[in-house]
């Protein structure tokens, strides 16, 4: 873990989608927890999915983060201009061995509910155009710790088994880059929501092999819709309105259990970010009860 490296955060927003009101938590959370430490706070555009990529949406995303205050401290990253760096390391690994290829489809996993067999293991397949990577993961518990969520112990070879890292059509896996990233950008904190905690263990399990400190996590409550499923970009949730932005962040503090004072509603976007920088509690978040969103607009 780091623990006396200077406190650099970053919010990595995928552009499938515009921002919504579940992903503005996401990053407030993030921001605040780099400014509340005195430290850096980095945009990078996770654009690995191209197909699912909409045309303008990175742009987007970055104005509207400057229309709620929040602005990188440094070059944004876009993970297309990164492909080789993935590559590079790729190789590296199915040279030692601890990479394969694998050509197996959904279809022939499908009894194995997510956990994968080894099926190629020992095929040493060939490089070929639909052939996926897959890393070995470890015979042993790996267990993630929050700063929020309680522990959580994997053993990945049961729990995923040997997890893909570069997929059938050629795509990076999101396990690989945003530890790839993280480490280039030399991100000592992640904030991001819970769904992604169960992920944790196998990026772990990358650092370990890459010999690099850990970061400090904080994974945050979901925001879910009345019917239980999260905001997302895939469900269509509403992009949020920059014309708002002041009404929407206060909203943001609330969902935030940060008990802005009311006296804050009427306040600019700048007064309030100087509040919650200042007021910023992470623990005051329940790390089980996710955030219905509801409630919030009353």
């Amino acid at each position: 873990m780091h623990s006396a490296t200077p406190y650099i955060g970053r919010f990595a927003p995928t552009p499938s989608g515009y921002l919504h009101f579940g992903s503005l938590l996401a990053a407030l959370a993030s921001y605040l927890d780099a400014r509340h430490q005195q430290g850096r706070w980095l945009i990078r555009v996770e654009d690995l999915d191209q197909p699912r990529s909409i045309p303008g949406a990175s742009e987007h995303i970055i104005e509207t983060l400057a229309c709620y205050g929040m602005y990188s401290d440094g070059e944004i990253i876009f993970q297309q201009d990164r492909l080789t760096t993935y590559q590079a390391q790729i190789d590296q690994w199915l040279t030692t061995g601890q990479a394969y290829y694998c050509d197996c489809s959904r279809r022939q996993l499908a009894e194995f509910n997510g956990i994968y067999p080894g099926t190629c293991r020992h095929r040493q397949l060939p490089a070929a155009a639909d052939h996926a990577v897959r890393l070995i993961a470890p015979k042993q518990p790996l267990t993630a710790l929050d700063r929020l969520q309680p522990p959580l112990t994997q053993d990945l070879a049961t729990a995923t088994g040997d997890f893909i890292i570069r997929r059938r059509d050629g795509i990076y896996a999101y396990q690989l880059a945003v530890v790839l990233d993280d480490i280039a950008q030399g991100v000592t904190d992640v904030v991001r929501g819970a769904d992604l905690l169960d992920s944790t263990p196998r990026q772990q399990w990358i650092y370990q092999l890459l010999g690099q400190p850990l970061p400090r996590y904080l994974h945050i409550p979901l925001l879910l819709r009345a019917d239980g499923e999260k905001l997302s970009k895939r469900l269509g949730s509403t992009p949020l309105d920059p014309a708002q932005a002041p009404t929407e962040l206060f909203r943001a503090l609330q969902a935030l259990t940060q008990q802005p004072p009311l006296a804050l509603r009427n306040a600019n976007i700048a007064e309030q970010l100087e509040w919650a920088i200042a007021h910023w509690r992470p623990q005051q978040l329940s790390p089980t009860q996710n955030l219905q969103q509801d409630s919030l607009f009353d």
